[in-house]
C-alpha cells in the first residue's frame, strides 16, 4: 500500500505517529485516542498501518508499553524547522477546540502587543475578498485620521504585525500597525488597478541580501554554525518592503565600515550597495544613505 491511496483523515494520523516518534522518541494508542477521539481499535490499526509502510521506524517497548524508534528511524513526513516548533510549543493540530499545551518545555519572549481580533478579521477579510476598507487609524506623526484602504497581506516584523496595503490618503504603498487600527469596515467601492498589490513596486522587488559575521569577532565560525553559513556567507532572498525589518531584527550592521560596536552585532551586510532604491531602511541598523 502506497501513503498516496490512504485517505487525508488517515494520513492526518499516521503524521502524528511520525512527529511523536521522531520528536519525543515514541508512541502509543493513547496518543491517538486523546487527539482524534478514535477507538482503541481504530489506533491500533493505525500504528500497525504505520508499521507496515515504514517497517525500519518503530518496534514495541513491552517495559514502556509503547512504539519506540529504531536506530534506523526516517520521517515518512516532510516537516519545515517552522512547522516543528509551531506544533512543540502550541500544541497538535489546527483544530481550536479545547486547550493546547506544549508537547516539549519551552518559554518564548513575552508579546507586548496582541492584535484585537476584531479588527483582524476585518482586514483578513478585506485582503481575502480584494475590498476596500475604511478604517480609524493612529500614528505617532499625526495622531489619529481616517483612511481608506485596500490591504493586501499581513506582515510580522518579529515583534508586531502589520497589514500592508494602498492608502488613499497618503496615495501610496504603506504599512498600517494593526494594533493602531479601530473600527474598521468594509465599503462598496473598486480598488483600481494602481491601488492592487501588483501595482506595489517596493513589495514586489526583491533584494539579495549577503550575510556575513561580524568583521570584529573573535571567533566568526560560531556565527556560521549559527545561521547554516555556506564558506561565510549566507544568501537571504527578502521582499524590499520588508528588508528594513529583517535587518533591524537580526541586528545586521549595515554601516560601510562596519563600525557598529555592541555584543548585539554578530552579522555584517557585505553588499550594502543591494539596498539602493529600498525604502523605509532607517530602521535598518547603521544605514545611511
Amino acid at each position: 500500500m502506497k501513503l498516496t491511496d490512504i485517505s487525508q483523515t488517515q494520513q492526518e494520523r499516521l503524521s502524528h505517529i511520525d512527529f511523536k516518534a521522531f520528536f519525543l522518541g515514541a508512541v502509543g494508542r493513547n496518543d491517538l485516542v486523546n487527539r482524534f477521539g478514535i477507538k482503541e481499535a481504530a489506533a491500533t490499526r493505525d500504528i500497525s498501518l504505520y508499521r507496515e509502510l515504514a517497517p525500519k521506524n518503530l518496534e514495541y517497548d513491552t517495559k514502556a508499553k509503547a512504539y519506540i524508534i529504531k536506530p534506523s528511524f526516517k520521517p515518512m513526513f516532510e516537516y519545515s524547522p517552522t512547522q516543528a516548533l509551531a506544533a512543540l510549543s502550541h500544541g497538535f493540530g489546527e483544530d481550536f477546540i479545547g486547550s493546547h499545551k506544549a508537547v516539549i518545555a519551552c518559554e518564548m519572549p513575552a508579546n507586548l502587543s496582541q492584535p484585537q481580533l476584531p479588527v483582524l478579521a476585518v482586514l483578513t477579510r478585506a485582503i481575502h475578498q480584494h475590498k476596500v476598507v475604511r478604517i480609524n487609524y493612529r500614528s505617532i506623526a499625526s495622531g489619529q485620521s481616517q483612511r481608506e484602504i485596500i490591504p493586501f497581506v499581513l506582515v510580522d516584523n518579529g515583534l508586531r504585525w502589520h497589514v500592508r496595503g494602498y492608502c488613499r490618503k497618503r496615495q501610496a504603498f504603506i504599512d498600517f500597525v494593526v494594533t493602531r487600527i479601530t473600527d474598521p469596515k468594509l465599503i462598496e467601492s473598486e480598488p483600481q488597478e494602481h491601488e492592487t498589490r501588483e501595482a506595489d513596486i517596493q513589495w514586489n522587488r526583491i533584494v539579495e541580501m549577503e550575510i556575513v559575521p561580524h568583521p570584529n569577532l573573535k571567533h566568526p565560525e560560531t556565527i556560521e554554525l549559527d545561521y547554516a553559513m555556506q564558506e561565510g556567507l549566507l544568501k537571504v532572498n527578502v521582499r524590499a518592503a520588508v528588508a528594513g525589518y529583517v535587518l533591524r531584527r537580526w541586528n545586521v550592521d549595515c554601516s560601510e565600515d562596519h563600525s557598529l560596536q555592541g555584543a548585539e552585532y554578530r552579522l555584517w551586510l557585505r553588499n550594502r550597495q543591494a539596498l539602493y532604491g529600498v525604502r523605509e531602511l532607517k530602521i535598518a541598523p547603521g544605514y545611511d544613505d
